[in-house]
């Protein structure tokens, strides 16, 4: 029997068994129309902004049908779409994109592509936000129960917002989310209870920010069920924070007083509920941390855990030994997929292994297209060519990759979003998917090409070397070198030693440098070995905390705290001379790695 559910659901206003049920049904329900519901999301999507300016070009003549707009509209990048974005930046009024008002833009990343982006969006997309949200806790409480007795420690942050030069807001997704009347007048969940108070949470001042959430989450560390951030490398910039902060955390404990640094009225307001003095609280603070050993610091703070709620897929799975080091190999769900143009889906199995995640895209969220991908024969898309053939969402192959493709209800029409992503199964007739990477490649010499996928691969084999010293990466970028002849990869690292007594030797070090060349692509290796046209890869180690200056510079220069991700190649060069600046030992591949024509990867 069918669940009596619209597209748009609204989410539950309370959280009981009976409405746990009803969201898993809602689920199934999706899953199974998948097409049907695919046909209905792009019929609204055309009908609702049909008479836009950069609709009508293209001669649909009110038809809402898939054969329709597959033959008349173009699949597009962002460049396609800027001369549009800016006149509504501008002011412009008219139905360009939408037929609704655009409310604000959102920003994408500020090291996705290297540029950031404005997406345009409509008040409707927030409820269509919350609603993916109000799916995850109906999920993950079937595997990991009782999470309703507790609370969340997350941290959780925003960005000060800009303006475009009308007025509309421009900011990145989650902070709009997070300002958002849906965030702050959210009801109560059982299931969702931070130890953040919203106060801390919105504030823009990232310290202050920190600093009381973390103070609430050691005062609530017995409620705390679940630790986490956006991404890896946030809860991993917290735990430092702890690290360096921990003697004026524990002094507001044991006083009852808050430190003099926080200044923004409403957390002083609120910390004022929440603070008490606890001297025996923090006495063990001090006991955990003064000493400086950081291993298995979330359950020795926080005992009650359950799991890390962080992203640890694409290019954030090189955080994972250090997330298990700080953890003792808690494990590390990836709860749902999403961009600032679209939440596209959530996992269905959160316990998989990081490397095992797929998401299973909701049908209601969007309008999904598929380009097929292939690295070696990649499909050139031109303006003066007919539309690609895209495959639909219920018709994708097991196995195969594709480029994502969406449409959406804020006037994104067959935009290519640069996900690819790889069909791992179906859960009912819904696709789900496995992320791979951005389609973009980081470095490049000769004719050869690297992408971001191929270098943690490599990283990941060398880092191999360094367990016998008790040794790992734990954050790396690289850059294309040409001020030489021929030019060469150098791979900055940050190295965590749990043993400073038994460091890995310059001999190692240099072979880690063979060992990624090994794992590199056949036509890199030629141009090593046989074409001359590329130098030994280089690896540069820096000083321990350089990549947290890195991020730092950037965030300064206005990236969003809670989107940051350390860029995996780098040409900036006030990047440059403060990586540089931190280098403490130079490390060259003592050989050319092995090639031959034969050889194919």
């Amino acid at each position: 029997m069918a669940v009596e559910y619209e597209i748009l659901s609204e989410p539950p206003s309370s959280i009981d068994e009976k409405s746990l049920n009803k969201t898993l049904e809602f689920i199934e329900e999706m899953t199974k129309n998948t097409d049907s519901v695919q046909e209905k999301v792009l019929a609204e999507i055309l009908a609702q902004n049909g008479e836009t300016e950069y609709l009508k070009q293209f001669g649909l003549n009110g038809a809402t049908d898939r054969e329709s707009f597959k033959s008349k509209v173009p699949v597009v990048t962002y460049d396609d779409l800027l001369p549009y974005i800016q006149r509504i930046a501008n002011g412009d009024l008219s139905p360009i994109l939408s037929s609704h008002p655009i409310s604000e833009f959102l920003t994408s990343s500020g090291t996705s592509a290297g540029e950031r982006k404005l997406m345009p969006t409509i008040h409707q997309e927030m409820d269509r936000r919350q609603l993916l949200y109000s799916l995850l806790m109906p999920v993950m409480n079937q595997y990991v129960p009782n999470l309703d007795k507790g609370k969340a420690l997350q941290f959780l942050f925003i960005k000060a917002e800009t303006k475009t030069p009308s007025g509309l807001v421009a900011r990145p997704v989650l902070t709009a989310y997070y300002k958002s009347e849906q965030f702050k007048k959210r009801p109560y969940d059982p299931y969702n209870v931070l130890t953040s108070p919203n106060e801390a949470i919105l504030c823009p001042d990232s310290f202050q920010s920190m600093y009381t959430q973390m103070l609430c989450g050691l005062i609530m560390r017995h409620e705390v069920l679940r630790v986490g951030a956006v991404f890896a490398s946030g809860l991993l910039r917290a735990i430092k924070f702890l690290q360096q902060n921990w003697a004026e955390l524990a002094h507001d404990i044991s006083t009852g007083t808050l430190n003099p640094k926080i200044t923004d009225p409403a957390i002083k307001e609120c910390m004022s509920k929440i603070l008490k003095p606890d001297p025996e609280l923090a006495s063990f603070i001090t006991k955990e941390c003064s000493g400086g050993n950081m291993e298995r610091i979330i359950p020795r703070i926080w005992p009650n855990t359950k799991y890390l709620e962080v992203i640890v897929t694409g290019a954030m799975a090189q955080y994972i030994p250090t997330l298990d080091y700080y953890s003792g190999n808690l494990p590390k769900p990836c709860t749902m997929y999403a961009s600032s143009e679209c939440y596209f889906g959530l996992n269905l199995k959160p316990m998989t292994e990081p490397n095992e995640v797929s998401y299973t895209i909701m049908p209601n969220m969007g309008y999904f297209e598929f380009l097929p991908h292939d690295d070696s024969s990649p499909i050139t898309l031109s303006h003066d060519s007919p539309p690609p053939k895209l495959v639909d969402l219920a018709d994708v192959e097991i196995g195969k990759s594709y480029e994502l493709i969406i449409s959406t209800y804020s006037g994104l029409c067959r935009y290519r979003v640069g996900d690819i992503l790889q069909v791992t199964g179906f859960h009912n007739a819904d696709p789900q998917f496995k992320f791979v990477r951005r389609k973009n490649v980081l470095l490049s010499i000769d004719s050869d090409k690297t992408d971001e996928s191929e270098l943690q691969k490599a990283i990941e084999n060398a880092s191999e070397l360094l367990k016998e010293f008790k040794t790992s990466v734990v954050e790396y970028t690289s850059f294309a070198d040409t001020s030489s002849i021929p030019g060469h990869y150098v791979i900055y690292w940050e190295l965590l030693m749990k043993d400073s007594s038994n460091p890995p030797s310059d001999e190692v070090l240099n072979q880690c440098c063979l060992v990624m060349e090994e794992s590199l692509n056949t036509v890199y290796r030629q141009g090593r070995v046989a074409d001359n046209s590329i130098g030994p890869l280089e690896i540069r180690v820096v000083k321990n905390g350089t990549f947290e200056e890195l991020m730092d510079y950037a965030i300064s220069r206005g990236a969003s705290i809670n989107q940051y991700k350390v860029p995996r190649c780098v040409s900036f060069k006030p990047i440059m001379e403060l990586l540089d600046s931190r280098v403490v030992s130079f490390h060259f591949s003592p050989s050319a790695p092995h090639w031959t024509p034969e050889r194919r990867r």
